[in-house]
């Protein structure tokens, strides 16, 4: 049953919100939703791993389809290849919770990520474009009205990278994020969820320090039990030296889309590279926005994740 609509459309060079107006659920249906570069692919994997129970890499995009990515494929093709799934469906979104339907008996997973740790993987992600992929966002950027020009070249500097993600919008209403929508709207939105029985709340610092732990805590989530002789199996095939191992088979076609393929997608999947890259005075500059515009908890728990800032679900605003 719908809980509500979606709240506002969020429209930028890959993105459409709007295409999830024609998603009809299935009961058990699982939506990933992230903000970038926040382990998004590597919670998919997850997912994957949990619901085929066998370490065996398959292409993530085909298994987990991506509604709101507004290009390569039309939205009817899209949805007619989830409704020819047989296997419990899980799906990816890359929106805040206010772009979404929020459906009572869909199970909503939001992977979270400190902001900076984000914006230096987005930048060697958006560095790595093909010309093919370029000529394809700008394509799309100009064909939309609300976005109306071609996408904006990633700087080869990361600091100048960082101070533009920090500064300018791409939605109207959002003050930072571009290319995308704004950090810490997308993450304020989530935050507000997170007492929903069927929403879970991720961080990236918990997978990294305890993979096998959120795994079982998603798997509980889920209700999906697990053969204890098969775990080991599955928790290696999750680690990230493992995925960059099958990058190709996991990303299929999507790594056509980047230089380097899926080497240069699985990039290093660590944390903190930013120190001593980004300015002081920038730096200073993401601590008053996440003051200004998250709560002291959901701040700490963006910054820090659950294992040390404390279960999402009690925390107080």
């Amino acid at each position: 049953m719908l809980v509500r609509p979606a709240r506002r459309d969020y429209r930028t060079w890959i993105l459409d919100s709007r295409r999830w107006g024609q998603y009809r659920p299935r009961s058990d249906d699982i939506v990933i939703a992230t903000y970038p570069k926040c382990g998004t692919t590597w919670m998919q994997r997850i997912v994957g791993l949990l619901i085929f129970q066998s370490p065996e890499p398959l292409p993530v995009m085909q298994i987990s389809p991506w509604i709101d990515r507004r290009f390569p494929e039309p939205i009817e093709a899209v949805l007619g290849r989830l409704d020819a799934q047989e296997h419990r469906r899980f799906l990816k979104a890359h929106l805040p919770a206010d772009g979404l339907p929020i459906y009572d008996d869909v199970k909503y997973v939001h992977v979270a990520r400190d902001g900076r740790d984000a914006c230096m993987s987005f930048h060697n992600h958006g560095s790595g474009f093909t010309p093919r992929m370029l000529e394809d966002l700008d394509r799309a950027g100009l064909a939309d009205e609300s976005v109306g020009r071609p996408y904006p070249r990633v700087p080869a500097d990361p600091e100048v990278f960082f101070h533009r993600w920090l500064t300018e919008g791409a939605v109207p209403g959002n003050e930072d994020g571009l290319p995308t929508m704004s950090f810490f709207h997308c993450e304020r939105t989530w935050w507000a969820e997170r007492h929903r029985p069927n929403v879970l709340l991720v961080h990236f610092n918990d997978l990294k320090a305890d993979l096998a732990g959120e795994m079982w805590r998603l798997a509980d989530f889920l209700g999906i039990a697990i053969d204890p002789d098969l775990w080991p199996s599955l928790v290696e095939a999750a680690g990230f030296e493992a995925m960059r191992r099958s990058g190709a088979a996991l990303m299929g076609r999507v790594a056509e889309s980047f230089r380097g393929g899926a080497d240069h997608f699985f990039h290093k999947g660590t944390n903190e590279r930013w120190r001593s890259v980004f300015r002081d005075e920038d730096l200073s500059l993401y601590e008053i926005k996440a003051a200004a515009m998250l709560s002291s908890a959901c701040a700490q728990w963006v910054a820090a994740g659950r294992l040390r800032a404390g279960d999402p679900r009690l925390a107080a605003d």
